[in-house]
């Protein structure tokens, strides 16, 4: 499902417009530099590659928000336009990913930097959001609030009201009948994208029941009795199926059943998790490494799965698991292109990452379409994933696995 400029309501689009003509003036010109084809050369270290996948977004992506200071979001795409920087078009759930990154480096190396950035994206995202912290579609929301929950629990950092406001949100679009949450307010897809943070959401937050119920509705509802692998959706009432597959689908699924594992100690979970590891080994790998997507949204769906397959190998000892990370992240960084010393990711980690030089170095008022190579995505959910499978590898790394 590709909704990232899904809602853009007249407040927004005024305030976008007042934006953009502001940055005509003010903004900082994104610089292309020259860009190299396949570096397989460069540091080896897991720590190292996360922290120049982090410096990468945050010189060519992360912008103030409209001239407020201490308040920042990542632009869309890179090169990028002063349209692009004005953030007229909004994409929750992806700055709720880049959040998440940004506490994850800040929990790998703590800095005064790191911290503030963490609070400069979530009060970004709070403000670009014009009603709060919530919106209608049950995804979004939760992987806010997972990003925020894990700002408080690993940094010590806590934004109000904020997780409540969420949890309550995401309680609040259950359906009894169904035993799930929706796509969003309203409608009659049930799908993983949504279930599955939702269910990790709620049981760090307390409410296992639901959380439970969750994970057996993806494992009874959506999971292929063939591939093993889960499927998209189904709409409710009458069980029509999706019988799309995404890589994220299983990350999201793993991620529940882990949780639930380390949660209750019931051997279900356990060989649920473990199972899904396996299907996705089998059917979404090649020669190990994860599966490409495309841009746009389902460029995130690669480090999405990366994340929570770490996590099965860090909590259930899945070694399966650690092997994906560890041989897409080899693959990813040997694949890179490099700009000015950083790295530059492609959509899919197993070929190189080839593009043209972008002309000019004073960015224009309004995209205008290259032709990069095949690899080559300007998406930042593209290079979130990346960013996303070097943490999840250096933290496999660090624990020993």
């Amino acid at each position: 499902m590709e909704r990232r400029g899904r809602e853009i309501s007249r407040r927004s689009a005024l305030v976008a417009a007042g934006a953009a003509i502001a940055l005509t003036a003010m903004a900082q010109p994104t610089r292309a530099g020259t860009i190299r084809p396949q570096v397989p050369t460069g540091p080896d270290e897991p720590r190292k590659r996360a922290d120049l996948a982090e410096q990468a977004i945050v010189q060519r992506h992360v912008r103030m928000l409209w001239g407020q200071p201490g308040k920042q979001l990542g632009t869309l795409v890179w090169p990028s336009s002063l349209l692009d920087q004005s953030f007229a078009q909004w994409c929750y759930w992806w700055q709720a990913h880049l959040l998440d990154c940004a506490v994850d480096a800040a929990y790998r190396a703590r800095t005064p930097e790191r911290i503030d950035r963490v609070v400069a994206v979530a009060h970004g995202i709070r403000t670009r959001n014009l009603t709060g912290w919530t919106n209608r579609y049950y995804d979004d929301m939760a992987w806010l609030v997972l990003a925020l929950e894990r700002a408080d629990r690993l940094l010590g950092i806590r934004f109000g009201d904020a997780v409540e406001d969420l949890r309550a949100a995401l309680i609040d679009g259950w359906n009894p009948v169904a035993g799930a949450v929706p796509w969003r307010s309203g409608d009659d897809f049930y799908n993983t994208p949504a279930i599955g943070p939702t269910g990790i959401a709620l049981a760090r937050l307390g409410e296992l029941p639901r959380a439970l119920r969750l994970s057996d509705f993806l494992h009874t509802r959506l999971q292929d009795s063939e591939t093993g692998l889960i499927l998209d959706g189904v709409h409710e009432p009458g069980g029509r199926i999706e019988r799309a597959v995404h890589t994220y689908s299983q990350g999201v699924t793993i991620g529940l059943s882990t949780e639930l594992a380390m949660r209750t100690g019931d051997s279900v979970h356990f060989d649920r998790a473990t199972a899904l590891v396996a299907a996705t080994g089998n059917h979404l790998t090649n020669a190990g490494v994860i599966a490409a997507s495309s841009g746009d949204d389902s460029g995130l769906f690669m480090g999405i799965l990366a994340r929570y397959l770490a996590d099965a190998a860090l909590s259930l000892g899945d070694t399966t698991a650690a092997d994906i990370v560890h041989a897409s992240a080899q693959s990813a960084w040997e694949n890179r292109a490099e700009v000015d010393g950083l790295p530059l990711f492609g959509v899919d980690w197993t070929r190189p990452v080839t593009a043209p030089e972008y002309p000019g170095t004073v960015p224009p008022l309004a995209h205008s379409p290259t032709s990069p190579s095949g690899n080559l995505s300007r998406d930042l959910s593209v290079q979130l994933s990346g960013w996303l499978l070097l943490e999840a590898d250096y933290r496999l790394t660090a624990a020993g696995h």
